[in-house]
C-alpha cells in the first residue's frame, strides 16, 4: 500500500504542565504523557503522601511508577521539531539583477527576480508572489507563461486584450475584440495554431520551388541563407528568407507534385 501523509497538530505532542513540545516524553499507566522531568517534579511533591497521580485524570498509582522513555513518541516529537522549524524559515530570496524581469508585487529598493508572467493579470511573479495562483480558485485559470519584459506586447493597443489570434489577411496579431471588429470577415486563426503551422513549416528544405530567383531591382540571383519562417496566403505558400545581400525577403513558393 502506498504510504499516505499525517498532519500533526503541535497541540498533541505539548505536555499537559509546561504546556511546551515534550522532552524525554515519558507515558504513564493511563496513556498520558509528559516531559520526564515535569511529571517527576510533580510526582516529588507528594513523597510524603506516598500516592501519586497523573496531573491530567487524576488516576492513582501506589507505589510510585518507574517511568521509561518512550522512544517512538521521541521520534515522532523531533520530526515535527524539524518541520515546524523548516516552516518557520523564509524561502531564499532570489534579487533580480541586471537583465532579470522584476517581480510587480514586491516592495522596496531590492525586488526578487520574477519566475513567471501572467496573461491575465498583466503582471509577472516571483516564487513567493506566484503562489495564489497555484493555491486560489480563480487564480488558478490564469494563463501563466515563463517571466517576460515585454508583457505588452502581447495585448492589443486598441482594446487591452489578449493578442490570441492571428489575421492572415493582414498578417498580424490580433485580440477577440478586433476579429470582431476591424478585421471581421477576415482570414483568422488563432495565434497559437498560426504558430505551430509557422514552426512546423511546409518548407522542408528539399522539396519545391521558387518562383522569382531575383529581388525586385537586383538582377544578381539570390543565394539562400537560411528559411526565417513561412506562411500561407489565399493558398499560396510564402517563405521569409535572409541572403547574403538581405536580411529579409518574401518568396512565393509552391510544393511539387509528386
Amino acid at each position: 500500500m502506498a504510504q499516505q501523509g499525517v498532519l500533526l497538530d503541535q497541540d498533541q505532542f505539548c505536555c499537559s504542565v509546561c504546556l511546551d513540545l515534550l522532552k524525554e516524553p515519558v507515558t504513564t499507566a493511563c496513556g498520558h504523557s509528559y516531559c520526564w522531568r515535569c511529571i517527576e517534579d510533580c510526582w516529588d511533591k507528594n513523597v510524603l503522601k506516598g500516592v501519586y497521580s497523573c496531573p491530567q485524570c487524576r488516576q492513582t498509582f501506589t507505589p510510585r511508577p518507574t517511568l521509561r522513555k518512550n522512544n517512538m513518541l521521541a521520534e515522532v516529537v523531533e520530526k515535527l521539531k524539524k518541520t515546524v522549524l523548516q516552516a518557520a524559515t523564509p524561502p531564499t530570496l532570489c534579487y533580480a539583477g541586471p537583465g532579470d524581469v522584476v517581480c510587480d508585487f514586491c516592495t522596496g529598493t531590492r525586488k526578487q527576480k520574477a519566475l513567471m508572467s501572467c496573461l491575465a493579470c498583466l503582471a509577472s511573479y516571483c516564487e513567493t508572489h506566484l503562489q495564489p495562483h497555484y493555491e486560489v480558485p480563480a487564480f488558478k485559470k490564469h494563463k501563466l507563461i515563463k517571466a517576460t519584459a515585454r508583457l505588452q506586447e502581447k495585448i492589443c493597443s486598441h482594446h487591452d486584450k489578449l493578442l490570441e489570434f492571428y489575421c492572415r489577411t493582414h498578417q498580424q496579431c490580433i485580440c477577440v475584440l478586433c476579429v470582431m471588429d476591424v478585421h471581421k470577415g477576415h482570414d483568422t486563426v488563432s495565434a497559437a495554431a498560426e504558430r505551430t503551422e509557422k514552426q512546423s513549416g511546409p518548407y522542408t528544405g528539399s522539396e519545391g520551388s521558387c518562383d522569382g530567383g531575383t529581388f525586385p531591382g537586383d538582377s544578381r540571383p539570390c543565394s539562400v541563407s537560411a528559411v526565417k519562417g513561412s506562411t500561407q496566403i489565399k493558398g499560396r505558400f510564402f517563405l521569409f528568407i535572409s541572403t547574403p545581400n538581405h536580411d529579409c525577403f518574401l518568396l512565393k513558393w509552391s510544393k511539387r507534385n509528386k
